[in-house]
């Protein structure tokens, strides 16, 4: 032990620790209990002496069969990957632009547009989905047929919309810190604006990039609100999991909704390995520079 720690700082440092060992307990137990148990027969489930904690006795892996055919698990699992997807192009080719202008150049109208943008901080997209519900739905009714409504490019459009302002604020504070000697040099060698903002800024910036990304992959994954009132036929995957989970706990199959939960969950832990490192850097880099 260091002599120069006081026993209160120490203390501290324990209570932390042991927070955040308890902290990750509750979530890593859930979810490889859930993992676990959408290996299982039904029967592993129900009747005197079952064990929910005990691990299956074989991996049965009908319970994804029966979800991606009966409960067509895969057909929702396409819509919401197009989805998500397309809205995070819209959002990266709108965001970037506009944060960069925004936070680096001074110009008639700039204070006004950061505070319309901070304004849309504050606006709850489940508050307004109602009124673009109508709206849309009156546009169909003027073209005489269906367009507007269950289309998976419209849903992408109201999700690149509704989180626009989030991420405009976020990549706005990370190119903020950004020095601008980088800029000036670019600007000697000839480049003009649009050339540095796309080979110097927009690299520089990489780790806060990935962390909107990140932030609104998993809005985008999960959100059920929007693409139920919008949505019918193309649903996305929590509407699935949704319809999922009713019929299958009518029916006390737990092991496949249980597999249910493991689709929908597999692909944003896999993205979250994948970025975590870069997530880490985004979260933590601004703070350092400003």
């Amino acid at each position: 032990m260091n002599k120069n720690q006081k026993p209160g700082s120490i203390v501290g440092k324990v209570i932390i620790y042991v927070a955040l060992i308890v902290f990750a307990i509750t979530i890593i137990v859930p979810v490889a209990w859930v993992f676990m148990a959408s290996f299982k027969r039904n029967s592993e489930f129900i009747g005197a002496g079952t064990n929910p904690w005990a691990l299956p006795k074989q991996l049965f892996v009908q319970n994804f069969q029966v979800a991606f055919q009966d409960a067509q698990m895969g057909e929702y699992l396409l819509n919401t990957v197009l989805v998500t997807v397309l809205a995070l192009a819209l959002i990266l080719v709108i965001a970037l632009p506009a944060a960069y202008v925004l936070s680096r150049f001074r110009f008639k109208g700039n204070k006004i547009l950061n505070t319309v943008f901070m304004a849309g901080l504050f606006i709850n997209v489940n508050y307004i989905v109602v009124p673009i519900f109508l709206m849309l739905s009156d546009w169909d009714k003027a073209l005489g047929f269906q367009l507007f409504l269950d289309n998976r490019i419209v849903l992408a459009l109201v999700y690149a919309s509704c989180h626009l302002p989030f991420t405009i604020y976020l990549l706005s504070s990370y190119f903020r810190t950004l020095p601008k000697g980088f800029e000036e040099a670019a600007y000697i060698d000839g480049c003009g604006y649009f050339k540095t903002m796309v080979k110097i800024m927009i690299p520089m910036a990489k780790p806060s990039i990935i962390t909107v990304l990140l932030f609104n992959f998993l809005t985008f994954w999960n959100e059920y609100i929007i693409a139920y009132t919008l949505m019918d036929e193309h649903g996305t995957l929590a509407m699935g999991l949704q319809n999922l989970m009713a019929v299958e706990r009518t029916a006390t199959n737990y092991g496949i909704m249980y597999a249910g939960l493991v689709i929908v969950m597999l692909p944003v832990l896999i993205f979250y390995i994948c970025v975590q490192k870069r997530l880490t850097e985004g979260m933590t880099l601004g703070g350092l520079k400003g």
